[in-house]
């Protein structure tokens, strides 16, 4: 089994916390971000992991990421070339021709790999999204028709489901990803009409990093919880 990780964020939000690094290799827990998911990857059977990163930093993800028990590989993308396109690029460098996992290198989600697989493969669908309710980050107000406010109430999370961006993904559905572009406004739309795309439900943890507010959050989930250190 592999695993497609799309890695060529710039981190422009991050400041000086990358220090000149990738975004999914700055420090979490005394590991590369990356690493995290790396090795949820490995302990759900996958043995080599495709990097799409920028060409130019292959040098830093190859190094980084040595040891965790699985081939790296680093497809470098010589122009940016989207999320779809990424994921397509990369898919240049598989060894195997079956399923693949795809997912974001930026984020700590501690979803079930191998029974997102298992739901993928039961179910025939040619892709397959993970989907979750994210924490809200706004209090509902109760309004009647006239606007009158009734009530004020916290909500945990939204009331419906969001793409986390982790994916099963065939060969079949793969082929048909955009050279350059995003897959999520073209493949994605298609697969949907023609009933081959479903959804695997995750209520865990799914924290991104994107700025250094959710950086010491995804460093103290690691720090209190160490059977993500396993």
């Amino acid at each position: 089994m592999e695993a497609i990780v799309l890695a060529g964020g710039k981190a422009e939000r991050m400041g000086d916390l990358t220090g000149g690094l990738p975004k999914s290799l700055v420090e979490v827990g005394g590991k590369p971000l990356l690493a995290w998911q790396i090795g949820r990857l490995r302990n759900a059977g996958v043995e080599r992991v495709i990097v799409s990163c920028a060409a130019g930093q292959e040098d830093d993800f190859a190094p980084a990421l040595d040891g965790l028990g699985v081939e790296i590989a680093c497809a470098g993308e010589p122009e940016r070339l989207g999320r779809g396109g990424g994921i397509r690029f990369a898919a240049g460098s598989r060894r195997e021709n079956g399923d693949v996992f795809a997912l974001n290198g930026d984020e700590l989600v501690d979803v079930d790999f191998t029974g997102l697989l298992d739901r993928h493969r039961a179910s025939g669908a040619l892709a397959t999204v993970t989907v979750a309710q994210p924490p809200s980050q706004f209090g509902q107000v109760d309004l009647t028709d006239e606007d009158v406010v009734t009530g004020f109430h916290e909500v945990s999370r939204v009331p419906y489901w969001v793409n986390c961006g982790i994916y099963v993904l065939s060969a079949e559905a793969l082929a048909r990803f955009p050279e350059k572009g995003d897959h999520e406004t073209t493949i994605f739309p298609e697969l949907a009409g023609e009933g081959s795309l479903r959804a695997f439900r995750h209520t865990g943890l799914w924290l991104t990093v994107n700025t250094p507010k959710e950086l010491r959050r995804a460093d103290d989930h690691v720090t209190r919880h160490p059977e993500w250190l396993a």
